[in-house]
């Protein structure tokens, strides 16, 4: 089950993608996908006729983040063995863990905001994890059952501010717009724990980044059980669970993004993004 939401910020309708990939509105079903709906939102919507519900044109309309404003949102740093090799940096032996500011969210196809106290703005394509219900002390077995899905992640970072400014990431990953999200959340039952998924982003129009998830350090179970250790999370938080290589830091000489770029981004499945980036 694919879930979008689509329309202007604050008249968002939450949506659902029928097998002909017509996006359908179940605003009768549940007034909208926000962390305190999300618990049982698969079952009720399992039983709908999708067919019997209004269409929802998705050409030229906003498509907004897939789940109203999350209550956390969670990052994991180097997660993929290629990437930590790209930066020179040894293999993890536990999650990195970092947080994004609320005000980071927005939705896939926003503009990626340009300060003009910026100097190194990077791009990185993740793989995010929806929490589906509470999750505390749990196993990894029983993580999958506390997943409402997966969505696509671009996790902006502005590599000055986080590693010249005290070393302090969450500097670097705070700022507006910094973690455009969706376009939809595909639900658990879909993706099977978001196992060898492809992954791409280009510049321009030229590729910077393929990957794929199977290089992950830390899987989705490991990351929820891991985090649920420290953290009670909630219906409706994210996780950004890291990038492949490819990212603008990586490269010789390094490249940064520009007033005027364009980035898209994409995971097998979990559909694409477009922004571009735009003065403050």
């Amino acid at each position: 089950m694919k879930l979008l939401r689509i329309g202007p910020e604050g008249q968002e309708v939450p949506c659902v993608l029928d097998a002909g990939g017509a996006a359908r509105d179940v605003s009768s079903l549940v007034a909208d996908f926000t962390p305190r709906t999300i618990a049982g939102l698969v079952e009720l919507l399992a039983g709908a006729d999708l067919a019997a519900l209004p269409a929802v044109a998705t050409s030229g309309a906003r498509i907004a983040p897939p789940v109203a404003q999350p209550r956390n949102i969670y990052c994991i740093g180097l997660n993929y063995s290629d990437h930590a090799a790209e930066a020179g940096m040894a293999i993890p032996s536990e999650p990195i863990l970092f947080n994004k500011s609320a005000s980071t969210y927005c939705g896939p196809n926003d503009p990626i905001l340009y300060s003009p106290k910026m100097t190194k703005l990077d791009w990185e394509v993740e793989l995010g994890i929806v929490i589906g219900k509470t999750a505390l002390n749990i196993t990894r077995d029983a993580a999958p059952d506390h997943i409402l899905g997966y969505t696509l992640v671009n996790d902006v970072s502005e590599r000055a501010w986080q590693m010249e400014r005290g070393g302090q990431w969450a500097k670097g990953k705070g700022f507006p717009n910094f973690c455009p999200t969706g376009p939809w959340v595909v639900t658990g039952d879909e993706v099977d724990n978001a196992r060898a998924l492809g992954m791409w982003l280009d510049v321009n129009g030229r590729r910077m980044q393929t990957g794929n998830t199977d290089t992950m350090i830390f899987d989705p179970a490991t990351i929820v059980s891991y985090l649920s250790e420290f953290i009670r999370l909630e219906p409706g938080d994210l996780i950004c669970t890291g990038t492949p290589p490819g990212v603008g830091a990586g490269m010789k000489p390094p490249v940064w993004l520009q007033v005027g770029d364009r980035v898209t981004l994409g995971i097998d499945g979990l559909g694409e993004q477009a922004q571009t980036v735009i003065p403050l």
